[in-house]
């Protein structure tokens, strides 16, 4: 169950109507204007609390979505390259989230850097077609993931900061 923190974070990301992907050419326009707001409202309350921790933007049609995440540990901060596709079945399915250069670090990776997200938030995801679009991806999915796994890679020795790895 998510803790209080959690539910108020998420509980401020505005809900999607439009049950759409981009097969649906028109609607999907749609959609793609209530992902822009609900993300930029997520970004903006980050902010507000002093938890920035991602960047994203998409190709034109909204298909193809990239950018930068990171993790702050002991102070410092680990930033990697994240990147994902809008499935077809969208927003039945959610999208898989990867980030490349961790492929192969950690058990909670599938080939080609994609972060494991079936056991927790995908019934999640399940449950709230088509209320939950990419901000909440990004809040219940990618963000547990790097809170857990980045500070275990890092005191396993997988993964080292920027300044470390030069020295």
């Amino acid at each position: 169950m998510a803790d209080e923190a959690t539910r108020k974070t998420v509980s401020e990301i505005p809900l999607l109507k439009t049950n759409s992907g981009p097969r649906d050419k028109e609607l999907w326009v749609q959609r793609l204007r209530e992902e822009y707001l609900a993300l930029i409202k997520y970004v903006e309350n980050n902010k507000a609390a002093d938890n920035d921790w991602f960047r994203l933007e998409s190709n034109k049609e909204g298909t193809r979505w990239f950018g930068k995440c990171w993790y702050i540990h002991e102070l410092l901060k680990y930033e990697f390259d994240m990147e994902f596709d809008i499935p077809v079945t969208y927003p039945a399915t959610a999208p898989e989230v990867a980030i490349p250069e961790l492929d192969g670090k950690t058990a909670k990776m599938y080939r080609g850097g994609k972060i494991c997200l079936t056991d927790h938030f995908k019934p999640l995801w399940a449950r709230n077609v088509p209320k939950f679009g990419l901000a909440h991806l990004m809040a219940l999915g990618l963000g547990p993931w790097l809170a857990v796994e980045i500070p275990d890679l890092i005191s396993k020795g997988i993964i080292q900061h920027k300044e470390q790895q030069s020295s």
